[in-house]
């Protein structure tokens, strides 16, 4: 009779399929559950925004963040531990992103004084969103390790809709925070508390106008007002409406700042539209050169065999080490085939 025996080794090849083999079952299914909760957080990052759902549902919100949290640490541990590098990845941009994913979250939940202020717990909430930058990562990571694209088009694709999620999710966050953070429903009681403070302290004329005694939020640079009929951007997902209607350059006229730094965010977006729609235009014609044209799109004949594709793909099939292939890295030409004649 036989018993079966714990093996480290293979539990700890397992983790590192999962976070370094981008070929594996192990390390697709987890991508799959990293980008779903991504998507969900970021949903639910938008849905914080809108009343009287974000108060009805706190609790909800709470735990998708907290759940969410959870697999992001996860993935983030295991990236730092698996990596071959580890303070160079821990000083990367992408582990930057990683850790930034998780860090506003775990600042809030110690509720320390520092942390009390309303800017502060703003920044944390609006750097949340840069997890999103993660669902990215992750799409190149595949592309770029991946030796064999079936359908290079699905991919071109796929990275093309999540660089739009990211644009509008960024954009979008920024422009409510920005902007519309000075007429939420907070700062303009706030406001009216201290403008009430100041009128018993210094009392208005008799002919001021009633409108004098209302509190009238102001761009913090420029000074300007901003009044009820201006005041566009209540919630992420109204921002997100604005910000698809820029990216597309169709222009209502709906919806736009008035604020400095709004129009520095809405010049940004303009800009990442017209990136964003030449790269939907190379997709589209490159879809009309295979459909109408019969022409056979691979990877191989978009990018030249590199010495360095190579290696990466006889280290990918095991036909020699990643050593070994380093070493074949910093060799010449001439060396190289002096070695293959003497084979």
């Amino acid at each position: 009779m036989t018993t079966a025996t714990h093996n480290p080794a293979q539990s700890r090849g397992l983790f590192a399929n999962i976070f370094t083999n981008p070929s594996s079952g192990a390390f697709k299914k987890w991508v799959s559950v990293i980008n779903f909760w991504i998507f969900v957080s970021c949903i639910f990052l938008a849905g914080e925004t809108v009343e009287p759902y974000a108060t009805e549902h706190a609790k909800l919100f709470d735990w998708v963040e907290i759940t969410a949290v959870i697999f992001f640490s996860i993935d983030y541990l295991g990236n730092l531990y698996f990596a071959p590098n580890r303070v160079k990845y821990f000083f990367s941009f992408w582990g930057l992103v990683d850790l930034i994913s998780i860090l506003p979250t775990y600042l809030s939940l110690m509720n320390l004084t520092a942390l009390q202020g309303t800017k502060v717990l703003r920044v944390l909430r609006v750097v949340r969103v840069l997890r999103v930058l993660k669902m990215a990562r992750i799409a190149l990571q595949q592309l770029n390790d991946k030796a064999e694209v079936s359908n290079p088009i699905l991919t071109n694709l796929k990275i093309y809709f999540i660089a739009l999620f990211s644009v509008v999710m960024i954009s979008s966050t920024l422009m409510y925070y920005v902007e519309g953070d000075l007429y939420s429903s907070e700062a303009i009681a706030h406001g009216q508390a201290k403008l009430d403070e100041s009128i018993k302290a210094t009392p208005l004329p008799a002919d001021a106008p009633p409108e004098a005694a209302k509190f009238m939020p102001t761009d913090p640079v420029s000074g300007n007002p901003i009044p009820e009929d201006k005041r566009f951007f209540t919630s992420i997902p109204a921002a997100m409406w604005w910000c698809m209607v820029t990216l597309t350059t169709t222009g209502y006229g709906d919806m736009f700042p008035l604020t400095f730094w709004g129009r520095v965010i809405a010049a940004a977006t303009m800009l990442m539209g017209l990136v964003l729609f030449g790269i939907l235009l190379n997709i589209v014609g490159k879809t009309i050169m295979v459909l109408l044209f019969g022409e056979q799109l691979t990877e191989s004949e978009e990018t030249p065999a590199t010495r360095e594709a190579i290696l990466r793909l006889m280290v990918k099939r095991q036909w020699i080490s990643q050593d070994r292939a380093n070493e074949i890295e910093l060799l010449s030409e001439d060396q190289i085939k002096t070695h293959f004649k003497n084979v």
